[in-house]
């Protein structure tokens, strides 16, 4: 199998992009015109996986890892042009599930390695997106400076840059509760009758999922977050970034002392818990209120 292709990626909102636009044409950047885009994004274990139509031009699917961060990081990707876009949409979306889809009018311009996209994204505004081609043997150093360079001349700061993808934005914290009200659905809970549900998202923007399973010897039952977190890490996934956990009782679903410690183990600081209720409704808050003052691997011996 031949090697992802890289880039050093960044990607932030842009308030004005007329300035963008006379800024990177002032460094001497090229202009290659206007371009529609169509990305249909697919349910996936680990890593992004998306359909590309795009006018002018041709399909192409695209598979990339990618960490979310806000700050340049890198990306690997393969691209694989498609001739019959339809037919493959349709395979994917059935076995694997439509995420979301993002449409963009995309402008275009190069300015040495790094392709600069000067974003009009549909319902979520203006961005900009800073992709620095690397070739096969480069060690990233010269993508990064040139990445970095642009970042200045074009004033981007730190709380304009996104974390994560276009798709990520779109669904936002819905995609996480509808994937964890979907597995409550299929809990083995047959001594409680409380069915939970929890999904995870992972770092690369993946989402995760478990439910709780119950056994005749009570303390052989397992929490839907423990499950939801044993398939992140089975899928080579490290940290979480956003949780949502539901049951199909009247109240929120909140968890369990237990398993906010098993969560303390991989969430990132600051990220979103949302506890959902079976009509709706649901609250968010952090790992920090549910479990203050917590004990974790930082406090280990290296």
């Amino acid at each position: 199998m031949a090697a992802p292709r890289r880039n050093i990626e960044l990607k932030a909102s842009d308030p004005d992009p007329e300035r963008s636009l006379a800024v990177v044409l002032g460094l001497g950047a090229r202009d290659r015109g206007l371009l529609r885009q169509r990305d249909t994004y697919f349910r996936v274990t680990t890593g992004r996986l998306k359909l590309r139509e795009e006018d002018p031009g041709g399909a192409v699917l695209i598979q990339y890892d990618r960490v979310d961060a806000d700050e340049a990081r890198e990306s690997r990707y393969r691209l694989i042009p498609i001739e019959d876009p339809g037919a493959l949409k349709a395979a994917l979306e059935a076995s694997l599930g439509t995420l979301a889809v993002v449409e963009k009018e995309r402008h275009l311009l190069l300015w040495q390695n790094v392709r600069i996209h000067l974003d009009k994204v549909k319902d979520l505004g203006n961005f900009l997106e800073l992709e620095g081609v690397a070739t096969a043997d480069s060690d990233l150093a010269d993508e990064l400076e040139r990445v970095t360079r642009l970042t200045e001349a074009l004033a981007i700061q730190p709380e304009r840059i996104l974390r994560n993808s276009y798709s990520d934005q779109v669904v936002g914290s819905s995609a996480l509760v509808d994937a964890a009200r979907q597995v409550m659905e299929r809990a083995h809970a047959p001594y409680s009758r409380y069915r939970v549900g929890a999904a995870l998202r992972a770092e690369d923007g993946s989402i995760h999922v478990g439910a709780n399973v119950e056994n005749a010897a009570y303390p052989q039952g397992q929490c839907a977050e423990a499950s939801a977190i044993g398939a992140l890490i089975a899928a080579g996934c490290k940290q979480i970034t956003e949780v949502a956990v539901i049951s199909d009782g009247e109240d929120f679903c909140v968890p369990c002392g237990g398993c906010r410690q098993r969560l303390r183990e991989f969430i990132v600081p600051g990220a979103e818990i949302h506890v959902c209720a079976n009509n709706g409704a649901r609250q968010t808050t952090t790992l920090d209120a549910l479990l203050p003052r917590s004990f974790g691997p930082e406090f280990l011996p290296g």
